[in-house]
């Protein structure tokens, strides 16, 4: 009776649908606590199945890659670093247009949603059903993946792994970080920073970077059509790239304008309109070695690597704002000083060995097998050499084979051409070029306020300022008069100009030494200091050299701030040791400082990418010498311009000498392989480097290749340039006078008529440029006391 009583009931249609309610419901409960549980799951990476999800810090804290830039003392932004080339800006800085044309096309419902877009959700279901597939991301949903990196390997977990489910995963994620994002920031923050993150191609990421990139221009001067472009771009970078495939883009620009139209953000009279313009850009992609300082914006880098890694920072990705001591007018000036005077000489240079390869040895005979030799020691070689190993005739065919290529030349303003060479005639064709170098620096501060490191940074990377070093040649005598001067003898104490030889021992083995001077000359007659100096009279310097020790003058050069090793000969004056502008700016700066060495400085503050002050640095001064002995150290290398035969009296020629006193020193090695000039004024102290990249590549006789040929004229020019720019404030004058008592007698200059002699490091025994005049008067100097 039971049974049936059951069966009655089951049958009726309310108990029937009871049933179906409380399955649906419980399905409901069950399914929304599986869902429940998979989102939980996911958000705290359960069993490391998921994969990690944005922190709570990431979240209020996004960072995205965002290159460092170098800035000038003056506020110049001259160099960046980075691997991806963004730069933030805010989102009153963005064009309404462009926000208005990603709107239209990526998230017309940004507005109205929370982070997902069911509708669009629903329509993309729908169309893959259809066979109509398209997107159902929002913005808030791309910039999760973008900024978050929602779908790199790094946040997968071991489900991740799992073709089809880790799409879902992945996109489970970017919802959930979606929704969180719409939680914490506006609108606008949200626009702003998907359009500083996401990537338009050419080495261009985020909006500021893009838009200078292909427009040349501004984010907020962004027109219409312009914006269409960067917008439609975010679809494909490549394929809508305006720069290689036009067409393409030009289609997708005018879909972006027809997606404004519709959601009536413009009028379709001005979609219609818009969309039959040309595309027109100004197309110019940001380089590492664009720009001024590119040298110096090498050697900060090398300097920050080591000081990001000892401080936890990423030069490249960290977005540090690196505030240096250059002054972009200043480095202006050198630059154009030297690519003046490089390009002159070089003309010369190219006349001088019309004909002849000027790769040659101490007897000026070509070097046989030197090309041959020196491909040998290239990468280039070296990757051959791996594909081919011991195939020599495949080498050569490759090495031989000409190819279209662009090169550096002086020929045009671009600095650049395009030839038909092999890479045997392009090495060939390179080490005939001269490099040179040069750099200026406060003596006070140590601030370096320019840093010229060749000829042409794109085609020759090597550093002449601080990475190379070069023999100094007489620009290393200073040394020598310094060490005598601060152990009791004073400018105008005399050795007579003659021939000597030095017996030493090194290394327990007896040697001598002769040194001659330039023009093989001897006047045999007593010479001041002062003007053995500014002659750079080699028979004298070595003599002093003698009295006080070689010993002595290489402590002395290590005190004032040579860091390269120094070898303790008697020839040490004479500058046999290499060198680097930078030591010996950062020497020469000691003399005007009053004693007082201050380390070469580049760097004055790094801030963080919020203009937090990370670092600030100070110079470092050590008192090495004297004031005395300072003071008449200057009084010395006044000497080069003043003495009678002063090796810098080629500075007359430039205009420089409006009540204007500057200290000189030229240095010619040997062979006329390096000039050098050191020149110090009141508030400056520059010094130029010139010669081949091989010590076999140089001029072949002292009438062009000595520094005061070479070397000297880009100082003159540079500093014809620091005084006529008004705006820099460095104006011509005299030294200061001596702030102690000087003991030491040092005023006794030589009155003799002008005349410049060679550098007396260079022994050219074809060359007699005796001055008779000179050697007449040589036993009528006065000298007087002050």
């Amino acid at each position: 009776m039971l049974k049936e009583q059951e069966k009655i009931e089951e049958s009726k249609p309310g108990t029937a649908y009871g049933r179906i309610i409380r399955f649906f419901w419980k399905s409901f409960i069950i399914g929304f606590g599986v869902l429940i549980i998979y989102l939980l799951s996911v958000e705290f990476n359960l069993l490391y199945l998921f994969g990690s999800s944005p922190s709570l810090d990431k979240l209020e804290n996004p960072r995205s890659d965002q290159a460092s830039e170098l800035y000038t003392a003056d506020g110049q932004l001259i160099g960046k670093y980075f691997k991806e080339n963004r730069s933030p800006i805010g989102y009153e800085k963005m064009s309404p247009m462009l926000l208005d044309a990603l709107i239209a096309t990526e998230d017309v419902r940004f507005y109205e949603h929370s982070g997902i877009d069911p509708q669009a959700i629903l329509s993309a279901a729908y169309g893959s059903l259809t066979g109509d597939a398209r997107g159902a991301s929002t913005i808030t949903q791309q910039l999760a993946k973008n900024l978050y990196k929602t779908r790199t390997d790094d946040s997968k977990g071991v489900l991740g792994h799992i073709p089809g489910l880790n799409v879902v995963i992945a996109k489970t994620k970017e919802w959930l970080t979606a929704i969180k994002l719409e939680q914490r920031y506006t609108k606008q923050e949200i626009l702003a920073m998907y359009l500083n993150t996401v990537d338009f191609g050419s080495n261009s990421f985020g909006i500021k970077v893009a838009s200078k990139t292909f427009f040349g221009t501004s984010a907020d001067s962004l027109k219409t059509e312009e914006a269409a472009v960067l917008v439609g771009l975010l679809k494909a970078p490549t394929y809508y790239s305006p720069r290689f495939n036009p067409e393409n883009a030009t289609r997708r620009r005018n879909t972006v304008l027809e997606q404004m139209a519709k959601y009536n953000y413009i009028t379709k009279a001005a979609a219609d309109s818009l969309s039959k313009t040309p595309l027109t850009l100004n197309y110019s992609v940001e380089n590492h070695y664009d720009g001024p300082a590119t040298y110096f914006r090498g050697a900060v880098a090398d300097y920050l690597k080591e000081w990001c890694k000892q401080n936890g920072y990423d030069l490249y990705r960290d977005g540090l704002k690196i505030y240096t001591t250059i002054d972009s007018r200043m480095q202006k000036h050198a630059e154009e000083a030297m690519e003046k005077h490089m390009r002159a000489l070089q003309r010369r240079f190219n006349n001088h060995w019309q004909g002849k390869n000027p790769w040659v040895d101490e007897n000026n005979n070509e070097i046989p097998g030197f090309i041959e030799e020196t491909i040998k020691r290239t990468a280039y070689y070296q990757r051959l050499k791996k594909k081919y190993g011991n195939d020599v005739a495949a080498i050569n065919r490759e090495l031989n084979t000409p190819r279209e290529m662009m090169v550096f030349t002086w020929d045009n303003d671009s600095l650049e051409k395009k030839v038909t060479m092999s890479p045997m005639d392009s090495l060939r064709y390179y080490k005939r070029f001269l490099h040179g170098g040069m750099m200026t620096m406060d003596p006070f501060t140590g601030h370096i306020k320019a840093w010229v490191g060749g000829i042409n940074y794109k085609y020759f990377k090597y550093d002449h300022v601080k990475q190379a070093r070069r023999q100094p040649g007489s620009t290393f005598k200073p040394f020598v008069y310094v060490a005598a001067i601060d152990n009791g003898y004073s400018p105008c104490d005399k050795i007579v100009d003659q021939r000597i030889t030095i017996n030493y021992v090194e290394k327990g083995e007896k040697k001598s030494w002769s040194p001659t001077n330039a023009d093989w000359q001897y006047t045999g007659a007593p010479m001041t200091l002062r003007r053995g100096m500014g002659k750079s009279v080699n028979s004298v310097t070595a003599q002093l050299t003698e009295k006080i020790g070689w010993e002595t003058v290489v402590k002395y050069a290590h005190r004032l701030g040579i860091t390269s090793p120094l070898e303790s000969v008697p020839s040490i004056g004479l500058g046999p040791s290499d060198v680097s502008i930078y030591e010996m700016v950062g020497a020469y700066s000691t003399f005007p400082n009053n004693g007082f060495h201050t380390k070469p400085m580049f760097i004055t503050r790094i801030e963080d990418r919020n203009g937090n002050l990370i670092h600030q640095f100070v110079p470092k001064q050590k008192k090495v010498l004297s004031e005395e002995t300072a003071f008449l150290m200057m009084h010395m290398l006044k000497g080069g311009i003043e003495e009678p035969g002063g090796t810098s009296q080629a500075l007359w020629e430039y205009d420089l000498w409006k009540g204007n006193e500057i200290g000189g020193k030229t240095g010619t090695t040997s062979n006329h392989s390096d000039g050098w000039f050191m020149g110090v004024t009141k508030d400056l102290v520059t010094g130029v480097w010139v010669g081949g990249e091989d010590r076999s590549i140089h001029f072949r006789t002292s009438s062009l290749g000595e520094g005061s040929k070479t070397a000297l004229p880009v100082f003159g020019l540079y500093m014809e340039k620091i005084y006529q720019d008004k705006d820099l404030g460095y104006t011509m004058g005299r030294f200061p006078g001596p702030t102690v008592k000087i003991s030491k007698k040092y005023n006794c200059t030589t009155v003799l008529p002008r005349k410049v002699e060679p550098d007396s490091t260079m022994l050219d025994p074809n060359l007699q440029l005796f001055d008779i005049l000179e050697q007449l008067n040589s036993g009528t100097n006065t000298d007087s006391s002050q």
